[in-house]
């Protein structure tokens, strides 16, 4: 008969805690349009006392970016199976590639849901919307950097920095406009104002930046 040791105990019960809190602030979120809790109101919906919060979380900032991070962690992982499906037996240059996985990722989803939590539809995005917003991006392109360096080992690493930075630089553009055109809601119609702009995007990456046209005589 298996014994369980104390220290299996308590790192049951902080994993759970965690969790708690994690899926407590995802609840607060959805039902106030964004993370406008306080650390007492997360704590009470956790069921959890207020200095767990912080034995597990240095801010509230910590805990929201945790609930983003899960998020676009299943959208990494989403971009991992599409690459390998789409590197295999494949040649080419690398950014149709990259191009052709994050078509079937469906980027989409999880940007809708993204921005509901960092300050789009109802309310102003603030400037602690905009830092979170940086800092999620940071560390989605992190994420596409290791997943592409691990499928093309034979790609200059430097290469794979710069195509993903360039990337992620225009992805933010992407989403301004996006927002924008279509109040970032998942619809039909604003997907293909979404698929659009992003193909502009990869003609981009792939082709270059559009030409200063010569002045007229």
């Amino acid at each position: 008969m298996a014994i369980t040791r104390p220290t299996d105990r308590r790192e049951a019960l902080k994993s759970r805690h965690r969790r708690a809190i994690i899926n407590a602030a995802a609840e607060l979120i959805y039902e106030r349009d964004g993370p406008t809790f306080s650390v007492d109101e997360l704590a009470e919906r956790a069921d959890v006392a207020r200095r767990t919060v912080f034995n597990h979380f240095a801010s509230l900032d910590d805990v929201v970016m945790e609930v983003c991070g899960e998020a676009v962690g299943d959208l990494t992982d989403t971009f991992r199976r599409c690459l390998k499906s789409t590197a295999e037996g494949g040649t080419g240059p690398l950014a149709d590639h990259f191009a052709e996985a994050l078509r079937e990722a469906d980027l989409i989803s999880t940007v809708t849901y993204l921005t509901g939590i960092l300050g789009a539809r109802d309310r102003e995005c603030s400037g602690r919307d905009l830092v979170l917003v940086d800092r999620l991006m940071n560390e989605f392109g992190v994420s596409l950097v290791e997943t592409l360096v691990s499928h093309h080992a034979d790609v200059d690493p430097f290469d794979v920095h710069v195509l993903v930075a360039s990337y992620i630089g225009g992805l933010m553009a992407v989403l301004h406009h996006w927002d924008r055109a279509t109040g970032a809601v998942d619809t039909s119609e604003s997907r293909q104002v979404w698929n659009d702009l992003q193909e502009r995007l990869f003609a981009t990456l792939r082709d270059g930046f559009g030409r200063i046209p010569a002045a007229s005589a």
